[in-house]
């Protein structure tokens, strides 16, 4: 079942315009996404084959079947809450059977997690962002060998620099266990040119080994160092190494050349919905109103063109943070919305389009 199907079958409940034109921080490029509510027909309903959502292939078009609908209702969810503060220039079909759906009965206290909880999430998304846009990854990878060091009197030095100074070559070298000791080694060296020890060296591949190369050492032979492989580090670079070249693959082009243009190094428009979600937060808490579009556009358009410095708003983020958990606290809000409440509404709004699309038949 496509959008199509519902509008040609008159399945839908609601259809609206929302993300940045709803809000009011639409420029002129933004794009039109919709979003919408619909009921399935009946007999599909009571089969087997039930269908929570459906969106076109650039999902910038969704529609939540009822059912769905008021489940993320009952969690807060901020997308679908919004739905029933659209403002009415964004509106374009609204079923008579769902204005019974008003959002002063779904706000609660679940507010503070789903708006402010996801705006926390967004701060160290866009910290992250930061990092990645000031400190990127060498294309090179670097091996096991870059996180190895020997033994120098009481100090050490990286593996390479050892090599050198000795006058050795990886090949010639053998790594034995030091037992009880975790990631430290023997290190042993060959220098006949009969390479008599047979030593299989420090890696079997300098690009694609994830460990040393441990070899067997003849007896008598005595080590000439101690390796340490730095493990740990190794690992947490990989991580870094994985996720920076995976960001910079799937990044959206446009957004990171508007992050690159304007200097700040942050994306804007991710900071952008981190101070609408909390000040909405922070409205429904103290005014029990969730007021989509917003009233301070210029301040958030600001934001989105990347004139504030990155670390003043963060922190500037961060103390609204800490405005809305005091706000929660004192709120008169429930703690959830009425499940059974909220249950009786979908049974009722359900028969009664039932009804009508069997009277209309």
């Amino acid at each position: 079942m496509t959008i199509a199907d519902l509008r040609r079958q008159h399945l839908i409940l609601f259809e609206a315009i929302s993300g940045s034109r709803a809000y009011g921080t639409n420029l002129p490029h933004s794009d039109t996404d919709l979003k919408g509510v619909f009921i399935l027909p009946e007999d599909q309903f009571f089969g087997l084959e039930y269908i929570p959502q459906i969106a076109n292939e650039t999902n910038d078009e969704v529609f939540y079947e009822l059912r769905r609908f008021v489940e993320l209702l009952l969690k807060n969810n901020p997308t679908v809450l919004e739905l029933l503060g659209t403002p009415d220039n964004c509106v374009i079909y609204k079923h008579p059977l769902f204005a019974q759906f008003k959002a002063a009965d779904f706000l609660s206290k679940l507010c503070r997690q789903s708006f402010a909880e996801y705006a926390v999430a967004q701060i160290r998304k866009a910290r992250g962002l930061n990092k990645k846009i000031n400190h990127p990854e060498p294309p090179a990878r670097k091996s096991v060998l870059d996180f190895c060091y020997v033994t120098v009197g009481a100090g050490a030095q990286p593996v390479a620099a050892w090599l050198a100074r000795q006058g050795y070559t990886a090949a010639q070298c053998g790594l034995a266990n030091v037992p009880h000791l975790t990631d430290l080694y023997a290190l042993f060296v060959d220098a006949a040119p009969e390479a008599a020890c047979g030593y299989r060296g420090l890696v079997r591949d300098t690009e694609t080994s994830q460990d040393v190369l441990l070899s067997a050492v003849p007896k008598r032979e005595e080590p000439v160092a101690y390796l340490s492989f730095n493990r740990n580090g190794y690992s947490v670079y990989c991580r870094a190494f994985r996720e920076y070249w995976e960001w910079v693959e799937k990044r959206n082009a446009e957004r990171y050349q508007n992050t690159v243009q304007h200097g700040k190094n942050y994306d804007a428009k991710n900071m952008l919905h981190v101070f609408r979600l909390l000040q909405m937060a922070e409205e429904i808490a103290e005014t029990r109103q969730l007021n989509v579009y917003r009233p301070n556009r210029e301040f958030l358009l600001q934001i989105r063109r990347g004139e504030f410095e990155y670390e003043a708003l963060v922190a500037e983020a961060e103390q609204l943070v800490t405005r809305v958990e005091a706000a929660f606290a004192d709120s008169a809000l429930p703690a959830a919305p009425d499940r059974a409440a909220a249950e009786l509404l979908l049974r009722q709004v359900r028969h009664d389009f039932y009804q009508m699309a069997e009277n209309q038949a």
